[in-house]
This record gives C-alpha cells, sequence and structure tokens, in this order.
C-alpha cells in the first residue's frame, strides 16, 4: 500500500537525496520546511551546503512539473510542496505555540485527518531526525518515523574486525612454525565464505589450555598471517590482543583507510598518535602527522570564542594535547607540550572546520571523534586524502553529541560496515579499557 510520507526540515538538511529513498510512495514537503531550507542556505558549514543542494534539486524537480500539484520523481513516487493544510485549528487543542515544528505537525495532522475521511485511506507518516518530533506526532496519532536509509541494518552485528576459532592446539603450533596458515587446513573455516580482507582471528586450543594464536587474514592468498606488532611504538606498549590488531593496521603501508571503535579509555587515540608519530618522525614515511577532530556540535563556528584561532582551538583539541604530552615524556626535556608541538613543523592540529577544501598528499591523517560527523561528512573528508596518505578513523558510537545521529547512522560507522569488503582498508573494535580501572569501570556501569 502506497503511504504519504511528511518529511521534516532535518531529514533533507541530512540527506538532501533522500526524496528519491521512498520508492513510490507519495513525498510530502510543507511549505514552512522550505522556508527552513532558505534560512539556512546562508550558513558556511556542512548544513548550509546540504540547504543549498537541496534547493538545487529543488529546482530540478520544478522544471518537470508544478510542485503544488505533485511531480513524477522517475522511480514511481511523487514529490509535492504542501501549500494547503497549513490550519493550525486542530493542533492547538494540544500544543499551543505556533513554532515551525508545530506547523509542520499540523501539516501532517491535517493530512492524515482528511484521508481517515476517505473509503481507501492512505497511511500518512511524519519522517523526522528529532525524536521529540516523532513523540509529539505518535501522541497525535500520526505515525512517525526515523530516517533509515542510512542506517546500518544492526549495531549489535557491526563488524568488529576480528573473530575467535576453536582448532586443534597442533594448527596453532603449525602457525607459529610455518608463519601462517592456509584456509583450507582449518576445518572450522572451510565453508565460511564472509571472512573479509585483513579480518583478524583469534586461534584457540578446542581443549581449553592457555595456547593461541592471533592471525591476520589476507585474502588475495587465502591465508592467516602473522601480525606486524613490536613490543613497543614510541614507549607504547600494546596491552590486549585488540591494541595489537590496531597497531598492526596503522603500522603497514598496504592499509590506507583504519577505523577504530571502542569505548573511551581502550587507547584509540594514544595507539594512533604513537604510530603516527613513527611513520612520520622516525621512519620519515609520511611528510606530515595531521590530527583533526570535529567542533562538537559538528559545524558551529568557533569564532564567538575569545582570542586567535588557535586559542579558539584549545578546548577542543586538548585531549590530543594530552596524549602527546604521554607520549613526549621523557624524550623532551621541556616540560611545556605545546611548545614542542610548535617546535616540530610536521605535526599540525586542526578543527575539521578547516580541513574541507584541501587535499592533503602523503600525510599520516588522524580524525578523531569521528562519530560525530555524518556520512556525508565523512565522505567529504577522505575524498580530501591525496597520493600516498593513510587516514585513520577513530570513535565511539556510543558516545554521540551530535542530535540527529545515533549508533547506527554516524559516519564512522557507516565507514566500518561499507569499508569492511576493500584490502586497502581494515578495521578493529577495542574492548578492553587501559586508562585506570576507574575509568573501565565507569564506561561499563553508566
Amino acid at each position: 500500500m502506497k503511504k504519504k510520507y511528511v518529511l521534516d526540515t532535518n531529514v533533507l538538511l541530512h540527506d538532501p537525496m533522500s526524496i528519491y529513498n521512498f520508492e513510490d510512495n507519495e513525498i510530502i514537503i510543507p511549505a514552512v520546511v522550505v522556508e527552513e531550507i532558505d534560512d539556512k542556505k546562508r550558513y558556511q558549514d556542512e548544513v548550509g551546503r546540504n540547504a543549498r543542494l537541496v534547493a538545487r534539486i529543488l529546482d530540478d524537480v520544478r522544471k518537470k512539473g508544478k510542485l503544488n500539484e505533485g511531480v513524477d520523481l522517475g522511480n514511481g513516487g511523487t514529490l509535492k510542496i504542501e501549500l494547503n493544510h497549513i490550519s493550525m485549528d486542530e493542533i492547538r487543542q494540544h500544543f499551543v505555540d505556533v513554532t515551525n515544528d508545530n506547523r509542520i505537525l499540523a501539516v501532517a495532522l491535517n493530512i492524515h485527518l482528511e484521508e481517515k475521511k476517505k473509503e481507501n485511506p492512505m497511511p500518512t507518516v511524519l519522517v523526522s531526525k528529532d525524536i521529540i518530533m516523532r513523540v509529539k506526532a505518535n501522541s497525535l496519532g500520526i505515525a512517525s518515523e526515523d530516517y533509515l536509509s542510512d542506517k546500518i541494518v544492526n549495531y549489535d552485528e557491526l563488524y568488529t574486525g576480528f573473530i575467535s576459532v576453536d582448532v586443534h592446539p597442533s594448527l596453532i603450533d603449525s602457525f607459529y612454525i610455518e608463519k601462517y596458515l592456509k584456509k583450507d587446513d582449518i576445518e572450522q573455516l572451510r565453508e565460511v565464505k564472509d571472512l573479509y580482507p585483513n579480518e583478524y582471528v583469534i586461534f584457540k586450543d578446542m581443549f581449553g589450555s592457555n595456547k593461541s594464536a592471533v592471525s591476520r587474514y589476507n585474502k588475495a592468498s587465502d591465508t592467516f598471517e602473522h601480525l606486524y606488532s613490536p613490543e613497543t611504538v614510541w614507549d607504547v606498549a600494546p596491552r590486549n590482543v585488540q591494541q595489537k590488531m590496531a597497531i598492526d593496521l596503522l603500522l603497514r603501508d598496504d592499509i590506507s583507510i583504519v577505523t577504530m571503535t571502542g569505548k573511551a579509555g581502550t587507547g584509540k587515540t594514544l595507539l594512533a598518535l604513537a604510530c603516527g608519530l613513527l611513520k612520520t618522525q622516525d621512519e620519515k614515511k609520511f611528510n606530515k602527522l595531521l590530527i583533526a577532530r570535529p567542533i562538537v556540535p559538528m559545524g558551529n563556528d568557533i569564532g564567538y570564542l575569545p582570542g586567535d584561532k588557535d586559542e579558539k582551538l584549545k578546548p577542543w583539541i586538548k585531549p590530543i594535547y594530552d596524549n602527546f604530552e604521554y607520549l613526549f615524556r621523557g624524550r623532551k626535556s621541556n616540560t611545556n607540550i605545546e611548545d614542542i608541538i610548535a617546535g616540530i613543523k610536521n605535526i599540525e592540529i586542526e578543527a575539521l572546520t578547516y580541513i574541507r577544501g584541501r587535499s592533503i598528499p602523503k600525510q599520516f591523517i588522524i580524525i578523531d571523534e569521528a562519530q560525530n560527523l555524518t556520512r556525508h561528512e565523512i565522505k567529504t573528508i577522505i575524498s580530501r586524502v591525496g597520493e600516498e596518505s593513510k587516514i585513520v578513523l577513530i570513535g565511539d558510537p556510543d558516545q554521540i553529541d551530535n542530535p540527529y545521529l545515533d549508533a547506527t547512522s554516524n559516519g564512522i560507522t557507516q565507514v566500518v560496515d561499507k569499508f569492511k569488503e576493500f584490502e586497502i582498508s581494515g578495521h578493529v573494535t577495542l574492548i578492553k579499557g587501559e586508562r585506570s580501572k576507574i575509568a573501565e569501570l565507569a564506561a561499563k556501569v553508566l
């Protein structure tokens, strides 16, 4: 059965192409939504960019017919700018204030009530990224949904980057002696077809002893190989098996994009910085170490903070300096970490606001707090990566500050899900907190 989908402004600003993702149904955009899009088109951030793109898309659709009557989208669906059904009489009984949200709700409610009077009514559904908007719609008897086309199916089943397999101990011995194992030699994996490139496999003794081995799957040769994981990287030693996997990904030159997720205190940023310093300062593999993190919430202008650009950035990049201070302890007599970083010309710390539009060749790039980025923002950033560069995306999908993102729709989750099949990428989910016992406890119970 066809449905009428009433779109909230935040859906279009989140995904300007969303009108093409509702199959053969009727898409309704209230006039107030067009007004809100117009108000935001002057913004010099991701919201403004998306608002301008929405305007161009609507202009293209407009050329095919009258938007107030409905225009065919070419996929069986239609798009209509709703100029009627704007009366606030019905909704004012429940929500008195004449806000833009309530005006959108009024359109959805009036269409819903009109459809109920018909012999074969079409279901009316309000689509919004705003949870409260959906709650208000449901309280009025209107069906409401989140915009789901950019979400992975199930966050609990998100690719972790590793699996554990119980094998005969003789296979573990063979792995250490021969330095590899063929997939066909492992009966438990012989029929498994969904192993991904650079996926890690932990072999455990099927009889319960402590004997084990950690391997990396080479899809090209269909074999399991040893990890490249030195005892220490810039005096940082891996404390658990997932950290060993992370170091392997970070130090390998054949992997251009690395994603690391995990709760607070698992060592994501510290490991990335340590490996970045090794690659840029010691091995000279990359010309520069570039570290960036979003201004939270993403896209807000930092011009309202006092001082010059560097002073404005300090509150946002202080966690980076904390990690650098740990890494440089004992290496530099100067205790002022800001002076140390300023003296090393090939280390750059930026806000993501200043990365757009750049081309970044032969650099080791670390994007911290990537869970606060949308899929489109992540795409914009990755598309900036130049030749011979490596990009590392770090984030905790359970700690999101962006009001319109969740664990299934944020940028880093999307990259983990979409890039897992490619040999130039690798992912690992860090599990165990190593910052402190109290940090580990807080991450678990709070």
